[in-house]
């Protein structure tokens, strides 16, 4: 039986039914460059009285408001991971088309090689048509990899 007493008097005091510890205020003392808190003025040194913040008038509301805020989050974070995903396949997309514009090029210098090669060992009544070859692939070459 005392034991039930006991706990009851510990949540009263900790909810703040007995003896009102919400309204009651609170001291800063300083003693000495010693700062300590306390229920009752200081003896000897500097006192401070610190104003206490009421507690919130309705909880109801802000739970509300809790949760409201978390499905405005869940929301908003639902929308930058998709935005997100969006981003990564365009990134690989565009990695994808400039792999393969890069292979491209290297074709297109690898046969303008090779006809520059074919046009040194031309004869001299192919040479006019090797040069003419070799001059088509080098503009070829230049207008899809400038540069």
């Amino acid at each position: 039986m005392g034991r039930i007493m006991a706990v009851m008097a510990a949540c009263l005091l900790a909810s703040g039914v007995a003896g009102g510890a919400g309204a009651q205020p609170v001291y800063k003392c300083t003693v000495g460059g010693k700062v300590s808190y306390a229920d009752q003025p200081c003896a000897h040194g500097t006192a401070t009285v610190l104003s206490v913040p009421p507690a919130p008038a309705d909880a109801g509301k802000a739970a509300a408001k809790l949760e409201r805020d978390k499905a405005r989050l869940a929301e908003l974070e639902k929308g930058r991971h998709a935005r997100a995903v969006l981003e990564d396949r365009e990134r690989e997309r565009a990695a994808r088309a400039a792999a393969t514009q890069r292979q491209k090029c290297e074709r297109l210098r690898l046969k303008a090689r090779w006809l520059n090669e074919d046009l040194a060992r031309a004869g001299r009544e192919a040479a006019h048509a090797a040069r003419l070859k070799a001059k088509r692939q080098a503009e070829a070459l230049a207008v899809e990899c400038p540069a």
